[in-house]
């Protein structure tokens, strides 16, 4: 099995010598670390990865060769966190919903019974609907449906887990990529506004010919540079329910960096919290604090949220309703700000508009954008990019 991790790690570009193969059997054999999947994957990942740029190959050789292998030797002990306990929250489901699953009850109780559950389960369970496993309607587990279940591994489908147990790694976009950027690049221009600002280093070839015509000796004229005037502050939602998406968003992105010149992006994970990072390969490490950002950029900026709006609605509507984070405001706090502070703001979603009256999350974000939601097709851009024309700041 090691050998064919060490075999992947050089097919996939990574330099995997024999020396680095020992030293991590030698800290193996030594127990320097728990015995866990996930301290495995640390402890490999830095010994093997000496340039950042190669963990995300690191990542997906990981996945390949070890898919599946720990949950052989029975289930790993998991602690739930206390502070995923702190907030009480209420039930947000509509009738039909509660007709088709007799849901647990309140938050709290949802979470002892989690408890209950992996003291209780010794081994691994396929569909159902009380043990943690795969398929079913258990509310906890992966691959199934549930309404507010806690998501534990795999990857989400109906974007309805109101916890999600697992460390995501995310890709960041890449805004050199070219193919079929161009009709998007045609739509983004109708925001353009082209302004001659800075020092006077063009010539200006007619004012030029004038003068020269009118003094009867070379008369010449310099311009400042015409350029895009337009600032744009662009969040973009990565990961999770985003995945499917991420050739759109990169031509997305490549076209808005191509066309607007004062541009800065951010991410974010479902909806906008207290932190925003530029680098998802250092999303805990180096975040940016959201109030610092709507006090830096100026209300001029005009604002533009890509995103499919697919989550829990504790989510957008709860503190504590984060997946990955115990956040002390809700979402909806978050998303009100930006629009009190940036008048002309729209949001972008990828998932189909016949979609969107099934999801309740995509309801209360086109409720918080005042309406200001387009699908992200040429049209919906068209229609997006007259709204942020028409808004002033």
């Amino acid at each position: 099995m090691f050998f064919d991790f060490v075999d992947e790690l050089r097919v996939a570009g990574i330099p995997a010598s024999f020396k680095e193969h020992l030293v991590l059997l030698e800290a193996l054999e030594k127990d320097v670390i728990e015995q866990t999947p996930e301290a495995f994957y640390y402890l490999s990942r830095s010994i093997f990865v000496k340039d950042e740029g190669m963990l995300d190959r690191f990542d997906q050789v990981f996945q390949k060769v070890f898919k599946g292998v720990f949950s052989e030797y029975g289930q790993t002990p998991v602690d739930i966190p206390e502070e995923w306990l702190k907030s009480l929250m209420e039930k947000y489901l509509s009738e039909e919903e509660m007709e088709k699953i007799k849901a647990l009850g309140s938050w709290d109780e949802l979470m002892d019974t989690l408890k209950k559950r992996l003291e209780e389960q010794e081994k691994r369970h396929q569909g159902g609907n009380k043990w943690i496993g795969t398929g079913g309607t258990s509310p906890f587990g992966h691959d199934g449906y549930n309404p507010e279940g806690v998501r534990i591994g795999g990857e989400g489908k109906h974007g309805r887990a109101v916890k999600v147990w697992e460390k995501r790694e995310f890709q960041n976009l890449d805004n050199t990529r070219e193919l079929g950027t161009r009709n998007i690049k045609i739509a983004l221009r109708r925001l353009r506004r082209f302004a001659r600002e800075g020092a006077a280093d063009e010539l200006d070839l007619d004012a030029t010919v004038d003068g020269t015509a009118k003094q009867g000796w070379l008369d010449i004229h310099m311009r400042p540079e015409r350029h895009n005037a337009v600032k744009v502050l662009l969040f973009l939602d990565v990961g999770g329910s985003m995945d499917p998406f991420i050739k759109l968003m990169e031509e997305l992105f490549s076209a808005c960096t191509a066309e607007f010149k004062n541009m800065e992006f951010f991410y974010f994970h479902n909806c906008l919290y207290e932190g925003l990072w530029k680098d998802n390969r250092r999303r805990w490490s180096q975040r940016h604090n959201t109030w610092d950002i709507l006090h830096k950029y100026g209300h001029d900026y005009k604002v533009i949220f890509v995103g499919d709006a697919a989550m829990s609605p504790y989510e957008i509507s709860h503190p504590g309703g984060s997946v990955e984070h115990m956040n002390d405001e809700a979402g909806s706090v978050w998303l009100q700000r930006v629009t009190s502070t940036y008048p002309a703001t729209v949001w972008l979603n990828p998932t189909p508009e016949s979609q969107w009256e099934y999801s309740s999350s995509t309801e209360l974000i086109q409720e918080l954008m005042s309406g200001s939601m387009f699908p992200l097709t040429l049209d919906g851009l068209d229609d997006a990019m007259r709204e942020l024309t028409r808004k002033k700041h």
